[in-house]
Formats: structure tokens, C-alpha cells, sequence
């Protein structure tokens, strides 16, 4: 059977302490990438899959088996594996390219896939709603701080980071899974607007991060999706070519 399709997915949050079962959300993203194994040229992981994920020279985050497993396993049959990193799991270095042979990308990329070109983000990188998220979010990139945290024991920055999500989540801080309340509100809508500009040949914007699925046309020639999150939406987006559409998996 020829492979076809190009998937996009986002915001699983692996790991994460605010999961009601965090080994359930693994097993049903597991089961969504055995169910196009057959089908994908590529997948493209679009951030934030896991809820933090930093890598000593020869440590790694605990758990995740069963998904690296089966990333590991589309591999091997010829399957590209892109990981695009989020704010959660911004420090991939090696391991996975290493391990998998998957590509991590440190940033938005621009690429022409099956004769469109897409724009792939994030989409942290252009949230510009609070100053200390953009502070943070330099500070997490910066090579010197990431030499001082490296300095600091797995014990002490695993637990802490996991904490520190959990708490914001609850204390209702992140802004990230806020509803779309129309294109003016949405910085992901107005920052493409604006890229487009000066970047007509973008067919398709893609993100993640907002945990909604929105699917909104540009212009006559270009579309900004959304891709949910496996939190809540169980959601994907498919491009063969022809079609590109928002997707649901249902639990079986």
C-alpha cells in the first residue's frame, strides 16, 4: 500500500500531574499512530507533547515507553518523525534524533510538502499576550541558563517543573486553552495575517499550543489551522496532497 498522507499533531502533554490518567492519553495517542502507520509519509509533531522533557548528557525524562516505542517503530518502516519543540518541552537536544532519528526543530519551520507550502509553528513563538511569557520563553532558549539549570539535580528540576505546570494549570494562569472569540482576538490569526503580507506563497499556517481545533481561511489561497490537543480534542490534522482537514480520533 503507497503512503499518502502527511499528519500533524499537538499538545499531549505526556506526563503531565493534571491528567486524569496520563497512561490512557499515551495508549490512545499510541493507537492513533498504529491506525496510519500505513498511510503516513511523515509525521509532524507540532509541541508541547511532552509536558517537560529536558535532556542531561545521560539522563532523559522517565515514561513515555509505549509512544517512543511506537515513534521508534514508524521509523524504522520509513516513516519521517518531526518534533517541533513547545514551551513545555523546549529542551530536546540529541536523544531523540539519536534514538529515533526523528528531526527537531528549534522554531517555526517553512517547507513545501507535496507541492504546498506550509508555515509550522507552535505557536508560542509568536504569543505576544503577556511580557513574562515572552521573558520566560528567552530565558528557556538561552544557552548560559540552560548550562545552569543542566548544573542542578534531575531530582530537584524534574519534580519542580512538573509541579510548576500543575499549579499553573489549576490557578487558571495559562492562557493557552482560552476559546476563540473571533479573528481580532486570536494572535495566531493576526500574526498570520500579517506574515502573509510579506510571504504570499503560504498556502497553510499550522500550530499548535492554543488547544482548539479552528480551521479559518486567510485568503483565496491560504488557511490557518488549529490543532487541538490531546487533552481534550484527540485531534490531528492530515494533509495528501488534496485535502487538508481537521481531524478527531474516537476511542475505541
Amino acid at each position: 500500500m503507497p503512503r499518502t498522507t502527511i499528519y500533524f499533531a499537538s499538545d499531549a502533554h505526556l506526563g503531565a500531574r493534571f491528567h486524569e490518567d496520563s497512561r490512557a492519553v499515551e495508549r490512545r495517542l499510541v493507537r492513533w499512530l498504529d491506525s496510519i502507520k500505513d498511510s503516513a509519509i511523515a509525521v509532524w509533531f507540532l509541541g508541547d507533547m511532552f509536558d517537560y522533557w529536558y535532556e542531561y548528557k545521560y539522563v532523559v525524562p522517565k515514561g513515555f515507553t509505549r509512544f517512543l516505542g511506537k515513534v521508534a517503530e514508524l521509523a524504522d518502516s520509513g516513516v519521517e518523525i518531526h518534533f517541533l519543540t513547545g514551551n513545555h518541552d523546549v529542551w530536546m537536544f540529541d536523544y531523540l534524533p539519536t534514538e529515533l532519528g526523528a528531526t527537531v526543530h528549534d522554531g517555526p519551520v517553512t517547507i513545501d510538502l507535496l507541492g504546498r507550502r506550509f508555515f509550522l509553528g507552535h505557536g508560542d513563538e509568536v504569543d505576544d499576550r503577556s511580557r513574562a511569557f515572552q521573558l520566560m520563553r528567552r530565558l528557556f532558549r538561552n544557552r548560559f541558563c540552560q548550562w545552569l539549570y543542566a548544573g542542578i539535580h534531575p531530582r530537584w528540576t524534574f519534580g519542580f517543573a512538573l509541579g510548576w505546570s500543575l499549579s499553573s494549570r489549576k490557578s487558571g494562569l495559562k492562557k493557552e486553552a482560552q476559546e476563540f472569540e473571533g479573528e481580532s482576538s486570536e494572535y495566531l490569526v493576526q500574526f498570520a495575517k500579517h506574515y502573509l503580507k510579506s510571504h504570499p506563497d503560504i498556502n497553510f499556517f499550522l500550530f499548535g499550543h492554543r488547544h482548539i481545533m479552528l480551521d479559518l481561511m486567510l485568503s483565496r489561497t491560504c488557511r490557518l489551522l488549529i490543532a487541538g490537543d490531546w487533552m481534550r480534542h484527540f485531534s490531528y490534522i492530515a494533509w495528501d496532497g488534496n485535502q487538508l482537514y481537521l481531524d478527531q480520533f474516537e476511542a475505541e
